[in-house]
């Protein structure tokens, strides 16, 4: 593949290995354990570096214009990977407020108590130098967040930890490689819950980080030792769901800002949040970082609807948890992503039991708001 190609072409070719023409054109399926280690260094398939890994990796550095990536066997695999090789014990981190409760989750219920120091950023551009220490060492944000939607200045984020000497870090689940390429905003790291749009089937567990060569190469030991890691089926499957991921995350794309228009005019919703939206306040910055604004938004119910009958009325969007498949889902973040924040927090962040975050899929627009509409109705 050279860097000229479309990312189109990039989804369907970018990372092949063209070898025996007996195997035809699709990238065959590893499964061996078990492999010679007198010939081209050692294999194995926790050391991430058989031909399936390989080949996944290949796509997804091409894809977000990077340098070198690695797969894991999930998202939180790929995050404890990059906490545990780039901070240690005595170090400091500045988050984004109101990331994915998973990562939350990590930091203080495994990092902090081994002696890692984090602090909150409220995501005001005007708070964020000041959080910065002597031994900050990372700066981990995402956007669009889940989920609120809010928006991060990913090119102006970025140069405020390349001038302290600290690693950026983003979590693109949301937005893809389709849609955003943070590294060309001058982010350090990105890694993706590949459950989500990456596998796109509702089918697989894994996760995603794409990086220099330099940093990759100090977390790929971690990632070896916590034995996060993917076989070759599961690989397999990844590489081929990637070679659709550009027209699912459009066409998805397509139908949320549609449904996003409908329901921030309806009366019964009291706010949606989706960056396509010109009275979201992260709407122009989005629209600078983003080709489209994304699959993903989130709404709150008016309070005359009650959120388990409406959750009972849909019928053709599903409430499951996870995100980012071809069938559109509905989930409640207090009760699913942020479930494992106090009250308090979820409260402070505005993330209530009347909280839809929907996940929109490819299905036709007019069925979707059907059944949105259909649920309404009390």
């Amino acid at each position: 593949m050279t860097r000229t190609s479309s990312i189109d072409t990039a989804c369907v070719h970018a990372g092949e290995q063209h070898g025996d023409s007996r195997f035809g054109l699709n990238t065959p399926i590893v499964t061996s354990t078990a492999f010679d280690y007198r010939q081209e260094g050692v294999r194995y398939p926790r050391y991430v570096n058989a031909l399936n890994h390989e080949v996944a990796a290949g796509k997804i550095a091409a894809l977000e214009g990077a340098e070198a990536a690695r797969v894991t066997a999930s998202g939180m695999g790929a995050i404890s990977a990059v906490f545990l090789s780039l901070i240690q014990p005595g170090d400091h981190a500045v988050i984004l407020d109101g990331l994915y409760g998973g990562t939350t989750d990590l930091i203080e219920g495994l990092l902090e108590p081994m002696g890692m120091r984090f602090t909150t950023w409220n995501g005001e551009p005007d708070a964020l130098a000041g959080l910065f220490e002597e031994h900050t060492r990372l700066l981990m944000v995402e956007s669009p967040t889940n989920p609120l939607l809010s928006i991060v200045d990913l090119a102006w984020t970025a140069s405020i930890a390349r001038e302290r000497g600290v690693v950026s870090f983003i979590d693109n689940t949301f937005a893809t490689p389709i849609l955003q390429r943070p590294i060309e905003h001058g982010f350090d790291l990105v890694m993706h819950s590949a459950t989500k749009y990456l596998g796109g089937h509702s089918d697989l567990l894994c996760g995603a980080l794409a990086g220099s060569c330099e940093l990759i190469d100090r977390i790929h030991p971690n990632i070896v030792r916590l034995g996060a890691t993917l076989n070759g089926q599961d690989l397999a499957v990844l590489e081929r769901s990637i070679k659709t991921l550009a027209v699912r995350v459009e066409r998805a794309s397509e139908n949320a800002a549609e449904l996003a228009g409908r329901l921030d005019r309806d009366s019964r919703i009291k706010e949606v949040r989706y960056p396509g939206l010109a009275g979201h306040p992260g709407h122009e910055v989005a629209a600078r970082q983003m080709s489209r604004f994304g699959g993903m938004l989130s709404f709150s119910l008016d309070d005359s609807i009650d959120p388990d009958g409406f959750l009972d009325r849909l019928e053709l969007i599903r409430p499951a948890v996870s995100l980012g498949g071809v069938e559109s889902t509905v989930s409640q973040p207090s009760k699913t992503s942020h479930a494992k924040l106090t009250a308090e927090k979820r409260e402070a962040l505005g993330i209530d039991d009347r909280l839809m975050r929907l996940s929109v899929g490819i299905e036709g627009v007019d069925d979707l708001w059907a059944d949105l509409d259909r649920a309404l109705r009390h």
